[in-house]
């Protein structure tokens, strides 16, 4: 039997690829074609299948995506965003980096979305959109969401990139909606390598967007050439497009699992967690993530000393996320402490365990197991101090 120390170590995730998309790249890297080919606008085109026909484009990362949203829809210096004060630091940036200003608004505590009752409040004369985040894969409330859109007139560009997968009673996100960007970095539910994808916009917006990724230029007959705006370069590869086929065949069956990987988690802690778990949700979460919170107001050790304790004993773990307002560049701003409170909890308290498909029912037993022995003797320990 192994012991503690001989167990392999068990990072927080890890990219399931199979044999068959080691094939596929093979075969592209062989063909001579390896930028924006047919594998592209076939993987395009099968997004599009999966979402129920929309228009889907692709780009090298959901960060590229967000900002070619935010230009199709014309927003700019000047303009408001509403946003969660918590998520990935880039789904604030790109609001920033076209000029306008992001308004962050606080998120709850356990499903860690966006409130929506404060994004309301939050909208001015300037306010264009509202960009919330379907946070770990559990979806924002879409009728409420654009509802308020829709009494206000405010676009709606939805951070979903941690949502591949996940349904809003029954309907696939990106599937309807406004617009709606994914993210397919190694972390998440399906992968290009790099990558991500937007679906939805108008036959003008998608123009936009396709400007955006190749400079703006366009080509006419076998040798002419022009540049419409000085755009960037965002165009996925036929190499990633290779890797998100063989990924997006087996979506299904990798939240599947996500999901029983989660279930156990739930079982195993119920009522009685040692942490504040997550939000479950329902069969529509596709748990990219799982990050309970920490209860450092009785631990004697830090977090940062509980991550490292995890890892002595062959666990792997992240964070996910700080609240975005606290950083330098935001607090350039004028945002400050105290602001938004559950953000600001959330920052300081989340720990994001295991949770990837290739997990065993037993590697949760072990994460379960090990952090209930780590906050028993941090607890303990700071009771008897």
């Amino acid at each position: 039997m192994k012991t503690q120390a001989t167990l392999p170590f068990l990072p927080f995730t890890r990219p399931g690829i199979d044999e068959e998309t080691i094939a596929a790249v093979a075969e592209v890297l062989r063909s001579g074609w390896l930028a924006s080919g047919p594998k592209v606008a076939q993987l395009e085109a099968e997004l599009s299948a999966y979402l129920g026909g929309r228009s889907v484009r692709s780009q090298t990362s959901a960060t590229a995506g967000l900002e070619m949203a935010l230009q199709a829809c014309g927003i700019g210096p000047g303009d408001e965003v509403i946003t969660p004060a918590m998520s990935f630091v880039a789904t604030a940036n790109v609001i920033a980096r076209v000029g306008a200003r992001p308004v962050f608004v606080d998120v709850d505590l356990d499903s860690r979305n966006i409130d929506l009752a404060q994004a309301e409040a939050a909208i001015t004369p300037r306010t264009r959109a509202i960009m919330p985040v379907h946070f770990a894969g559990l979806p924002v409330d879409m009728d409420r969401l654009y509802a308020i859109a829709e009494r206000h007139q405010l676009r709606v560009i939805e951070d979903a990139a941690h949502a591949i997968g996940s349904t809003w009673r029954g309907r696939r996100i990106g599937s309807f909606g406004d617009l709606v960007c994914f993210s397919f970095h190694p972390n998440k539910n399906m992968t290009t390598i790099e990558g991500g994808a937007i679906s939805g916009g108008s036959p003008e917006e998608l123009r936009t967007i396709e400007l955006q990724r190749w400079h703006g230029q366009v080509k006419s007959g076998a040798d002419g050439f022009d540049t419409l705006i000085p755009g960037g370069k965002s165009n996925l590869s036929d190499v990633a497009a290779a890797v998100g086929l063989g990924q997006l065949k087996r979506l299904a069956d990798f939240n599947a699992r996500r999901r029983e990987l989660v279930a156990r988690y739930f079982e195993l802690w119920g009522r009685g967690a040692p942490l504040r778990l997550p939000e479950r949700g329902d069969a529509g979460h596709s748990w990219h993530l799982f990050a309970p919170l920490l209860p450092l107001g009785e631990m004697r050790i830090s977090r940062a000393q509980f991550i490292e304790t995890l890892r002595g004993h062959g666990i792997g773990a992240g964070v996910h996320y700080p609240a975005i307002h606290l950083f330098t560049a935001y607090r350039k701003l004028g945002y400050r402490d105290g602001q938004f409170p559950n953000a600001e909890r959330i920052g300081r308290e989340t720990v994001t365990l295991p949770l990837f498909p290739a997990m065993q029912l037993s590697d949760v037993d072990r994460v379960v197991r090990t952090v209930n022995e780590v906050l028993g003797a941090a607890v303990a320990g700071r009771a008897s101090a």
